[in-house]
Formats: C-alpha cells, structure tokens, sequence
C-alpha cells in the first residue's frame, strides 16, 4: 500500500487577520478601560479591562490583533501603547509579519 503523505494545515496557518491602513488609526485610551467586543474574546474577563495595567493590556491587545477587525483595533487599541507594548507581545509569526511588514516602526520597537 502507498503512504500518503499530507502537509499538515493549520487554521492559524490560512486565517485572515486585520489591520489598519496606519498606525494613526490607532485612537483608542492610552488609560482606562476598554470592553473587548465578545467576537474578540469569549471568555467573562473581557469586560472592563484596564489598558493602564500591563498584563491587562498585553492580554487585549494580543486578543485584538489575532481576532479584532482594523475597525474593532482602531477603536480600542492605542497606536502609543502598542507601540510601547509591542515587544512584549506574544503573537502569531503571520500576525507580526503582517503589522512589522505594514508598519516597519514596530520592528524597530523589538
């Protein structure tokens, strides 16, 4: 009998992720809360999540990068913040490739 040999993909291999056009879109608090639209993130701590707080914000940001639309990030990530946060982000390869490749100034930030 042949073996079949199958090259393996992944969801995360072929998902469409958004972005903005520019990072100026980025209008959302630098402090604060902000609400994570539930399509971003299903679990109960999306609400009411502190952008001023560290780990707080990383787990909103990387939450809008992998799920959020250029819409959903625009409104709720702050272009000074993630700029700030960005070398602390854990991510996809494909999502950093597309924000570093769009906006070389974050690959600068790492």
């Amino acid at each position: 009998m042949a073996e079949v040999t199958a090259t393996r993909v992944r969801f995360r291999d072929v998902k469409p992720y958004d972005a903005p056009a520019s990072l100026d879109e980025l209008r959302g608090p630098y402090d604060g809360l902000i609400d994570l639209p539930h399509s971003v993130r299903w679990q109960a701590d999306r609400l009411g999540l502190d952008v001023s707080n560290l780990g707080w914000r990383r787990m909103a940001y990387q939450a809008l990068l992998a799920e959020g639309t250029a819409s959903e990030q625009g409104r709720l990530m702050n272009r000074d913040r993630l700029i700030e946060t960005w070398p602390m982000l854990n991510m996809d390869p494909r999502v950093r490739e597309l924000w570093e490749g769009r906006f070389p100034r974050l690959r600068v930030a790492v």
